[in-house]
């Protein structure tokens, strides 16, 4: 028996689905729609980083307490990654004693 050492740095389709706790089907629509990130190798199969993991907690987690279509479901991922980089902006401008716009 081996064991693996260190973390994967990229996970392949059927192994991310499982991690992710849904079909690879659906993890193919994501990818279509924009709302995960996957590279492609030579032979056309999709390779995830394991911190794409969080990304789909949150979009299960979007879809079934505010009831969204997927196609929605980006803009509120670049609406909420947004707000999160003006939050750390501001934050880092109150620590350094900066002037902000917030």
């Amino acid at each position: 028996m081996s064991y693996q050492l260190t973390r994967p740095t990229r996970l392949g389709l059927e192994e991310f689905a499982r991690l992710a706790g849904i079909h690879p089907d659906l993890v193919r629509r994501f990818v279509v729609l924009g709302l995960l990130e996957a590279s492609t190798d030579s032979s056309g199969a999709l390779w995830f980083v394991p911190g794409q993991l969080a990304r789909v907690a949150r979009i299960r987690r979007l879809r079934a307490g505010f009831a969204l279509n997927y196609a929605s479901l980006g803009l509120v991922l670049d609406l909420l990654d947004r707000i999160a980089v003006l939050e750390a902006e501001r934050r880092r401008a109150a620590r350094t004693g900066a002037r902000t716009w917030i």
